[in-house]
């Protein structure tokens, strides 16, 4: 009779049970999670406020060119700095001279430099005399018609002049080897210089 023999499938599971060794050492450490850093606000805030400022910048230096650029005066004016002037071919005495000027948004000439006074008389005829925007209310106390105050280191007067208390209004005229001013009576007729700032647009 044939005897059967049975096999058994045994299992060992390995475990290390040495002495010092900790069972959990075997374990994967624990890993802590990373807080998200987010980046520093302060080089995009600054980058910001840069091109902010380049960009107002650019629109200045755009508006200044074309503040500059688009200045012009009537037409028949004369342009010289800030200013136009136009010289009408009429006489009349200063106070109706000042309403003709005024009649067009401009006012009797106010010398502001020598370079203007240089300016204005090398477009004048020679022979003529023109009103200027300075006049006398009284007592010598000179003044322009549009208030720049009147500065006697910035004068252009003959020498001798004023000379009569009498003329209380101002031409520029050339009676001699130059250009100079001359007090005059109001009621005189002349030519005149008008002046109106540029025209901007």
């Amino acid at each position: 009779m044939a005897s059967e023999i049975m096999y058994a499938e045994v299992k060992f599971k390995n475990e290390s049970n040495s002495p010092g060794t900790d069972s959990n050492s075997a374990a994967a450490p624990e890993v802590k999670p990373t807080p998200h850093l987010s980046k520093p606000a302060g080089p995009t805030l600054l980058f910001t406020s840069l091109m902010a400022l380049f960009l107002l910048l650019a629109i200045s230096f755009l508006v200044a060119f074309i503040y500059k650029f688009w200045s012009c005066c009537p037409k028949d004016w004369k342009p010289f700095s800030s200013h136009c002037y136009f010289i009408p071919t009429a006489l009349a005495n200063w106070s109706e001279s000042e309403e003709k000027c005024s009649s067009m948004g401009a006012h009797l000439m106010v010398v502001h430099s020598k370079e203007e006074q240089d300016f204005i008389t090398k477009i004048l005829n020679v022979h003529d005399a023109y009103f200027i925007g300075l006049s006398d209310p009284g007592h010598r106390q000179w003044r322009w018609v549009d208030q720049t105050p009147y500065n006697e280191s910035a004068t252009f007067w003959h020498p001798g002049e004023p000379n009569n208390d009498k003329e209380q209004c101002v031409i520029v005229n050339h009676p001699r080897s130059s250009w100079g001013w001359n007090d005059s009576p109001c009621s005189v007729k002349q030519k005149s210089v008008c002046q109106m700032k540029k025209i901007y647009v």
